[in-house]
């Protein structure tokens, strides 16, 4: 495990806020007992801080044909058939990850091709779980097509706590599953848009794995 480059600037301003709120209460306030308290509530958010821009390196990606595997750590929350209309406009299957504040929030390209079309979407802060947030939160939306013409459209959705979307990749970048893509800060989502004859393997409230769970075979 090792701790994502675009973590520093934010782990560093969380310890140096917590080292002057520390110094402070210790200064000022004479109870030790609310010292005690108030030092290790700034610890837990240091080590919050720290344990929410990991990055594991433990884990072996999943190759399977024709497999779709999930691009996020969470929690499956979604899965029916909606009309989908901003890429396709037609029917797909949505399959949607909530991941939470303490989940890994690095994003995975969930399967291989080439990225035939990207867009940035400001919006809303809704909570990432709000079935509005998919049409309404700020957003990136990527569609990936494999070597036989399949498209698989997915989403980054911004939540309440979720202050920046990054997205490293733009239209025509080649896309092999497993490689990093992108990072959500501070609880968010991933929506998938599947093939209407996709075999779906997952189910609601199923917790999954980025790079290794599979979300669906096409």
């Amino acid at each position: 495990m090792y701790i994502h480059k675009k973590g520093y600037g934010v782990i560093s301003t969380v310890i140096i806020i917590a080292a002057i709120i520390v110094a402070a209460v210790f200064l000022l306030i004479p109870l030790k007992w609310l010292q005690i308290a108030i030092a290790a509530f700034c610890s837990v958010i240091v080590v919050w801080a720290f344990t929410f821009f990991r990055v594991p390196t433990n884990r072996t990606t999943t190759i399977e044909e024709n497999a779709v595997v999930s691009a996020a750590d969470g929690e499956v929350v979604v899965i029916e058939e909606v009309e989908e209309t901003e890429y396709f406009h037609d029917k797909r299957i949505q399959v949607s990850i909530f991941m939470s504040a303490y989940n890994v929030h690095v994003n995975w390209f969930p399967m291989n091709g080439v990225v035939s079309y990207y867009k940035y979407h400001p919006g809303k802060k809704l909570f990432a779980i709000n079935p509005k947030s998919s049409e309404l939160n700020e957003r990136n939306t990527l569609v990936v097509k494999d070597d036989q013409g399949r498209e698989v459209l997915f989403r980054q959705i911004a939540g309440v706590m979720a202050r920046r979307i990054i997205c490293h990749v733009d239209k025509g970048a080649t896309a092999k599953v497993g490689e990093e893509f992108g990072l959500i800060r501070f609880g968010s989502r991933v929506d998938f848009f599947l093939p209407i004859d996709s075999e779906v393997k997952v189910k609601i409230g199923d917790k999954v794995k980025g790079k290794i769970s599979v979300i669906a075979k096409l």
